[in-house]
């Protein structure tokens, strides 16, 4: 399923941060050329404008409440395209390792294997939970949906360690030290039952 499907994703995913970008970088030109409104650039300009205002507006509020320059947005707006790329690639590639490494280890009565791979999959998509809510963090408010439920899963392993690691001003290292805990775990795993072999 990896060799078969992960690549038609990719090349989507791929294909949509690639609009993304172009349509970015044009607004970003656009914001700092001011064209004529009248002229055929500037009707596509504002046509353009129009069309990607739900992904830089909300940035560009949070720039604005903080007093930076807002016209910077579409720069951010790539950015963090280019970040929920990767990490959506990370999670099907996450996914569809266990399930190939699952069916494979079914396939060949190897159930410590199977409890590998699950406990790989399950550590990869625990790990990616952590990331988002970071992310989700910084951009929206906590009374986000999304942010809400993303701190209930992930309350149970970033509190003992919130509590062990003050943090320093503003900035909570103690996600930091939780992600390099599983990212090591998850090598761990890998090495220990060895899953890349077969």
């Amino acid at each position: 399923m990896q060799t078969l499907i992960y690549p038609i994703i990719q090349g989507f995913i791929v294909f949509v941060v690639m609009i993304i970008l172009v349509l970015m970088i044009l607004r970003l030109i656009f914001n700092y050329s001011d064209p004529n409104p009248f002229s055929f650039i500037g009707r596509f300009s504002f046509r353009l404008k129009k069309l990607t205002d739900r992904w830089v507006y909300p940035i560009a509020s949070f720039l604005a409440y903080r007093r930076i320059d807002t016209r910077i947005s579409p720069l951010i707006v790539i950015i963090i395209a280019i970040v929920i790329g990767f990490f959506i690639l990370q999670l099907f590639y996450n996914l569809f390792f266990t399930i190939d490494g699952v069916a494979m280890s079914l396939r060949t009565a190897q159930i410590t294997k199977v409890a590998g791979y699950l406990l790989y999959g399950a550590i990869g998509i625990y790990t990616l939970l952590i990331v988002v809510r970071i992310v989700l963090s910084w951009v929206t408010t906590g009374t986000n949906k999304l942010l809400r439920l993303l701190s209930r899963l992930t309350d149970p392993i970033l509190e003992p360690f919130r509590r062990l690691i003050p943090p320093l001003g503003m900035f909570d290292l103690s996600p930091i030290i939780v992600l390099f805990l599983l990212h090591f775990i998850q090598i761990a795993v890998f090495a220990v039952f060895g899953l890349g072999q077969m």
